[in-house]
């Protein structure tokens, strides 16, 4: 009896110390009042409509929207096969075929037309503290950077503790926000916890932000991200892997995480009823052989050449869907 009261005190404590910290944790959020959407965790009065409504003129309020997708290393490797760098596409049984334009409106809600995202690699100290201050008001500090490269958790912190009372604040925000997503979905690399500050003087000037053609620059950065990943000696891939996991699951139902008849439409980003859905350990636990088997021995019929019809976009996203036929 002694035993069983212990354990039911020790239960009861561990559960008074999870109110606590969520309670404490609820004050912090209460403090803030500057997240752009709504996690799982936020509370609903945390949406900042101000950062939101300046996050929307610029075309980012999409690929925001899109959260986090991991484990599908499997599926990654069996396509990576498939891909063929010579002529960029993958060589399936039914054709060759390549993640397009299209997709990436449909799939990340991006720009695909505009300015080209054309940037210098400069790891000099100077050039990272420079940037740094113009983008978000705030030196770095030792351990926030190394290599040219910024610490997305610094970007963060900073990040929220805008006030967001004004509109150079806002800006700061708004920026903070963008580097972000570059870094954990549209550009992100093999260390996911940094990227690389070349992509800061495109945030200088907040009104040209608009103009660039984000969705083509993340188009072929996951073209040379498979190249990179055919080599033989390449064991990682980096790259917009949402992108690349959602499209075979658009495409090839046979792939899908889900049947399609269970997901509920959520309008652009289509990435966004994908990386939302609970993971299912029997589909990350399938191995390479099992993707590959199902990509050698699929028909005409497996691969669906249009995959969008029917699905809306906004005014915004639709001036660039010209360039998708280009």
């Amino acid at each position: 009896m002694e035993s069983i009261k212990y354990k039911s005190n020790a239960k009861r404590r561990k559960q008074d110390r999870r109110v606590e910290r969520l309670a404490e944790r609820e004050v912090i959020v209460r403090g803030f009042k500057l997240n752009l959407l709504s996690r799982k965790l936020d509370l609903p009065e945390t949406f900042n409509e101000v950062a939101a409504a300046s996050l929307a003129l610029i075309g980012f309020q999409y690929i925001s929207r899109v959260g986090e997708m991991r484990g599908h290393s499997t599926l990654l490797s069996a396509l990576v096969e498939l891909w063929r760098p010579e002529i960029h596409t993958f060589h399936l049984p039914v054709s060759e075929v390549m993640v397009t334009l299209e997709d990436v409106t449909y799939i990340l809600g991006l720009p695909v037309n505009g300015e080209s995202v054309t940037v210098r690699s400069d790891n000099s100290h100077q050039f990272l503290v420079e940037n740094c201050i113009a983008c978000f008001g705030w030196e770095l500090g030792p351990q926030d950077h190394i290599l040219g490269t910024v610490n997305l958790a610094w970007v963060w912190r900073y990040r929220d503790t805008e006030s967001c009372d004004t509109q150079e604040s806002v800006e700061r925000y708004v920026r903070a926000h963008i580097f972000c997503v570059f870094g954990t979905v549209v550009f992100l690399d093999k260390s996911t916890t940094s990227l690389n500050s070349k992509f800061l003087p495109l945030l200088r000037d907040f009104h040209r932000i608009e103009g660039y053609s984000w969705g083509a620059a993340s188009l072929a950065h996951l073209y040379r991200s498979l190249c990179r990943a055919s080599r033989f000696n390449c064991k990682e891939m980096d790259g917009p892997l949402i992108l690349f996991f959602v499209w075979p699951w658009e495409r090839m139902l046979f792939l899908a995480l889900v049947p399609h008849d269970q997901l509920v439409y959520v309008g652009i980003p289509l990435a966004r009823r994908w990386s939302h859905w609970r993971r299912h350990k029997r589909y990350i636990r399938k191995p390479t052989a099992h993707f590959r088997r199902g990509l050698d021995d699929m028909g005409v019929d497996d691969f669906i050449w249009r995959p969008y019809m029917g699905v809306g976009v906004s005014d915004q996203l639709a001036v660039h869907l010209f360039m998708c036929s280009t």
